[in-house]
This record gives C-alpha cells, structure tokens and sequence, in this order.
C-alpha cells in the first residue's frame, strides 16, 4: 500500500495495518476477549443449524405413526431446532452490543490522537502540507477503520468460524462429503475473491474516476458562467460537457455489464458448489453411507457456505478499500516527528528576556546551502531590536528558531542561559507573545479569541486589553459584542480589526519577549498612530524584536539588524544607518521613499 506526501513515496505494509489495529483494539483487551468468543459461539452456533436440521428430518423420517410417540422422537429434534435459531440471534445480537460500545472507542481515540499527533508536528511539516487534505485523511481514516473493523469482525472472523466448523462436520459425516465440501468451498472462495478484487473493483474505481471528472467539469463550467455568458459560448460548454459524459456513460456501461457477467459467473460456480456438496451427500444416501438427514445438512451446509463465502468475496474489495484509506493516518502513528522535547526537559524560566545565538548554523531540509552559518548575536534584556532586509534574508527564520518552530544544526540559541533545545516548548512559546503581520482567528467569539493567550482572563482584563489595543469601539458596535463569532480565520472583521485583536492577544499575554510581524501593516493611518502609542507601552521592559517591512516604523528602535542572505551586515541606531554612505539600510530606506512618492504623484 503506497500513497504520496510531501511528494514522497512512503510505504505501509499490512504488518503495519495489524500493529495499528492492535494498538487500539489492545487497549480493552478484556472487551475485546468477551466480544471475539461471543461472536465466535455464534458463528459455530449457526453451523450447528443444518446438523440440528439434519437430525431432525431423520426424526421425522423414523417417526412411525403407530406408536404414537410423536413428542418423544420428534419433539426434542423440532424443540432444539427451534431454540438454536433463538439462541443464535440473542447471541449475536448481544455481542454486535458491546461491539459498537468497543468500535466507537476506537473511532474517538484514532481521531483524537491523530488531531493530537498531527497538531505537534514542526512547522516545516505544515507548511509542505495542505491543511485540507490533512483534515480529510484523518476523518476519511476514522471511517475507513470503522469499515475495516467490521468486516474483521462480522464477516472475515466469523466465516473462518463457519467453514472450519462445516468442514469439521462433514468430515466427521464422511471422509469424502468433506472433501468435497474443501475443494468446492475452496474453488468457489477463490473465484469470487479473483473476481470482486481483480475485475470488479478496478472497472468501479475507473468509472468512479469518470465521474469525479465530470463533476469537476460541471463545478468548472458553473462557476465561470459568467465568462461564459460574457463570450456567449453556451452551446461550446454544452459540448464540452457532452464529451465528458459520454466518455462516463461508455465507462459506466462497461462497469455495469462488467458487474453482471461476473455475477452470473459467481452464480454458476455457487450452483456448481451445489451440484458437488449435495450430489455427494446424494450419492453417499444411495450407498447407504449417510442418511436423509445428512443430505439435509449438506444442503443446508450449502447454503450456508454460499451466503459466508460470497459475502467474504464482496467485502474483500471493501477491505483493501480501507486499508488504503487508513495508509495516511497509519503514516502519522508511526511518524516521529523532527520537533520533539528533549528527555527530561524543563520548563524554561525568563526574568529578563536577554537572547543569545552562539554560532548558530541553519539549513533549510530543501535548500543546499545554509541560510545561517556561524551566525552569532546577543539582544539584552528590553532592547528594542528590529530587523530588516530583503525577502528571504533570514528575518522571518530568526523569530522562528527564537520560538523553536525548527531545530538548528549548529550552535545554539539561549533565552536567560537556558539552551532552547533542552526545555519545553510550549513553556518556551508560553513566554514569547506574538503579533503577526496576517493574524489568524479561531472560528470562536472576539472575547475568546483575546483570550487565547491567557485562557483564565477575566472579561475586566480582557476589555482593558481591547482599549489599549483600541478595539473596544468597534467591538461594541457589533451586535453581541465580545460575543460574536469571527468566522472561519476571522473572515468576518476587516483586516485592521483582525490586527487589534491579534494585538489584545499579545497584549493579555504578558510575555517578557515579544515578536511583531509588522504589527501595524494592516491598519489605516489613524488606527496606526494610536497603536503605535498602545505598542510603546506594552513593549515597556520587554524585550523586543520587531520584524519591518515599512522601514518608517522602527525610527525608535533601540538597534536595527539588516539582514542580508543570512548574514548582519549592518547594525545602529537609524539615525546613524541612514547617514552612513552606501549603507544597505540607506539604501532599502531611499527606495521605500521613492515608491511612495510614485504612489502619492499617481494617485
């Protein structure tokens, strides 16, 4: 079973589907233990149905009217006939009971785990990864599972209990009506796996391809109807259209007709499984070496055998089906991830915010060269840092490997002493607060998404940081207030409010270091002026790093880093950079200030 990600071919193999399986089905041994020997006494319960059903057709053949003794021969035959076919429902129907109960545990334990697994993998690893489909192979693996389970469970376990059982009884009947119960059984299983799984599932899988392609092509086509209308070309997309369906249709048909013939095929060969179970048991009756009754139970073995054995074949598709479906989140079980706490680390203390890189060496996993060589750097406690440079100099990377987001090959990055490598990272991240240039909201109120970096805030607190980030006004213009629900990445509020609230955020985190993005890149002028003054408090003994674009906001920067292709190649105050000749700060100030001057003549 091989399956793509991160462009990469990665295998699983069915011993790693059964170590999966195990895994959660071990956790309850116990449950697991009752429901597979209930449903194994179910199994070779109605196995006993055609001996019952034998035996009693004997009884009624040796009943002789004359002695009315009607009761006592037949009756225990028909009573037990009648109480086995109770007893068999009751006992599978009780153990389908506690199944659901033990299969449903297991669906909340893969997906929850999955969430918790994929959740604490590194950046880079979410980065290479589209959110979407990662989503879709986690709830696509749960009921994959669930489909997977059950077939183990309410087909694949319990025909082996059945035909083992058969096969046993036949035997024990006559030596030669239980060969040919084996050869008949074995020939019949085998053509209906070759057929479900070889002919069957790849001629469904095909036409199902067709189809996914024409709703693409209808999706297409009705979504640019606009364009569409705009060049009048209807009768070219009903066209269009028409070639796709028709290639369905011809894929569909073969299918379908596929579908029959192989059928008809399966039915001969459970009609010939007939012929060579029953003519044995027939032609054994006419040697004298089994009785009216053994015939009976051939006949119904068969039709036993028939309904196990085909239901085996059909579901044999279905299982392959799941266990590709559960490759992915298989994959993410076994995954060990790159960013993991280190053996006894503990959580990082931070009195004073001081930051060390001690030749610090960083490479990115797809790129050949590093983009950090022996990059060493201190910012003390409260200083005001910003960094600027080019796209791709390293600015981005530097606040990340502050966070821990990717681990360094060489050096090391301290905070207060303590090596960033060898505590926790969520106390570590817990100590730094965040204000990214495009901030991302929880599909949650205003209020709770504030509170996010402190959970426990009080809604005194969380009102005060709001004003201080000046997002109390607008917030109490909506109609529920800190109540209302922000939508899926906050799209309901204009980026500046989203960028206030991100603001609160940091500002109710109360971190001794803090990191922004260009924290005022999507606010108006007058939004901008008064969170720039709100900034200035919060960064009060903090120590700051400030990543800049708009080279106009870090004037007041205690030291201004710039940044090119992974190297410092300047650092001062602006003041001094901007006079310095053939400074790479002057340099990328004058070009912002001519395009802003080429936006203000234009406009």
């Amino acid at each position: 079973m091989s399956y793509s990600e991160d462009n990469k071919k990665t295998y699983v193999s069915y011993r790693d589907v059964a170590r999966f399986t195990w895994h959660y089905w071990s956790r309850d041994k116990k449950t697991m233990t009752i429901v597979f020997i209930g449903m194994a006494i179910a199994a070779f319960a109605d196995t006993l149905l055609p001996v019952v059903t034998g035996g009693f057709i004997d009884a009624l053949h040796e009943y002789q009217p004359e002695q009315n003794r009607f009761w006592a021969t037949v009756g225990p035959a028909f009573l037990a006939w009648t109480l086995l076919g109770f007893a068999y429902h009751s006992m599978r129907n009780g153990v389908l009971f506690i199944w659901n109960r033990f299969a449903i545990k297991c669906l909340f334990d893969i997906e929850n785990e999955a969430f918790q697994k994929v959740q604490r993998f590194s950046s880079d690893w979410h980065a290479n990864s589209f959110a979407g489909a990662t989503v879709r192979k986690i709830t696509r693996a749960k009921w994959a599972f669930d489909v997977f389970e059950d077939i183990i469970f309410i087909n694949v376990f319990p025909s082996a209990i059945v035909m083992v059982s058969i096969l046993s009884f036949a035997t024990l009947k006559s030596p030669w009506l239980g060969l040919a119960t084996f050869i008949s059984g074995a020939i019949y299983l085998a053509l209906n796996v070759f057929m479900v799984v070889k002919i069957n599932a790849p001629a469904f899988e095909k036409s199902a391809a067709r189809d996914t392609t024409v709703g693409a092509q209808l999706a297409d086509i009705i979504t640019a109807n606009a364009v569409v209308k705009a060049f009048g070309s209807e009768k070219r997309e009903d066209q269009r259209f028409e070639r796709v369906m028709q290639r369905w249709r011809l894929r569909a048909f073969r299918s379908w007709t596929l579908y029959i013939l192989t059928d008809l095929l399966r039915r001969y060969s459970s009609e010939t499984m007939a012929v060579v179970m029953v003519g044995t048991a027939v032609y054994l009756w006419s040697q004298g070496e089994l009785t009216p009754g053994d015939v009976v139970f051939a006949l119904t073995s068969f039709m036993q055998l028939s309904y196990y054995l085909r239901a085996l074949g059909d579901n044999m598709a279905n299982l392959q089906k799941s266990i590709n479906d559960m490759a992915d989140t298989i994959q993410f079980w076994m995954r060990e991830d790159d960013m993991q706490d280190k053996k006894g680390a503990k959580d990082i203390v931070v009195p004073e915010g001081r930051i060390e890189f001690d030749k610090v060496h960083f490479a990115y996993q797809n790129k050949k060269r590093p983009l950090f060589d022996q990059l060493s750097l201190t910012i003390s406690p409260g200083e005001k840092v910003a960094l600027v440079g080019h796209s791709g100099s390293g600015k981005s990377t530097f606040v990340k490997l502050v966070q821990r987001l990717y681990d360094i090959q060489g050096g090391e990055i301290r905070i207060d002493g303590q090596n960033v490598a060898e505590v926790t990272q969520d106390s570590l991240r817990s100590n730094i607060a965040l204000v990214p240039q495009e901030p991302i909201l929880f599909h949650r109120s205003i209020a709770a998404n504030m509170a996010y970096a402190r959970p426990n805030a009080t809604m005194d607190e969380i009102r005060d940081a709001a004003r201080k980030a000046y997002a109390d006004e607008f917030i109490q213009d909506l109609p529920s207030g800190y109540d209302t629900l922000v939508g899926e990445r906050g799209v309901k509020l204009s980026g500046g409010e989203r960028q206030r609230v991100a603001i609160a955020r940091a500002i109710l985190a109360d971190a001794p270091i803090l990191i922004l993005d260009e924290a005022t890149a999507s606010l108006d002028s007058i939004s901008e002026h008064y969170i720039q003054k709100a900034l200035a408090n919060l960064i009060k003994g903090r120590t700051t790093i400030t990543v800049a674009h708009r080279l106009s906001t870090i004037q007041n920067a205690d030291r201004i880093l710039v940044f090119d292709h992974g190297r410092i190649v300047e650092e001062g105050r602006h003041d001094d950079l901007i006079h310095r000749e053939g400074s790479h700060y002057k340099e990328l100030y004058d070009m912002q200030a001519m395009d802003l001057m080429d936006i203000n003549r234009n406009a």
